[in-house]
């Protein structure tokens, strides 16, 4: 799985309404009457320009975290990647999204679809994390 580059996100965003009930996925309800206040998506994604990217995830092998081909990643490179953080990086200079396991002084990079297997970061290999993912978006359109 690979990454594209899309930019920074700049923060204050539009506000938008929040409902204060949770939509059920079965029958609708009138959302009109339950306006609780305005909010921004960047409030939400926890965006903290200039070190936020939004970067365009393409192929399945993450899918088993929810993050699908097409999506697009909300990347912090503010944080420290640890164990478990689904990070984007460069392993001998290719992009990849995979999560970080770190075991004694052993990194592997993950897949999180049986299909793929497990990438370990051998001595020689360049490995260079870009960035933490935070938050991932999908349009269903």
């Amino acid at each position: 799985m690979s990454f594209t580059i899309l930019g920074p996100i700049i923060e204050g965003g539009i506000k938008l309404p929040r409902c204060s009930f949770r939509v059920p996925a079965g029958f609708p309800s009138p959302a009109a009457d339950h306006i609780e206040q305005h909010i921004s998506l960047d409030e939400i994604l926890n965006i903290r320009a200039p070190h936020v990217y939004l970067v365009s995830i393409a192929g399945d092998s993450m899918q088993g975290a929810g993050i699908f081909d097409g999506d697009l990643a909300i990347v912090d490179r503010a944080l420290e990647a640890g164990h478990n953080d689904i990070v984007v990086a460069l392993l001998n200079n290719e992009p990849i999204c995979k999560r970080l396991c770190i075991r004694g002084t052993q990194m592997i990079l993950h897949s999180e679809n049986s299909k793929y297997p497990s990438r370990y970061v051998l001595e020689g290999d360049e490995l260079s994390i870009w960035g933490v993912i935070t938050s991932s978006v999908r349009s269903h359109v």
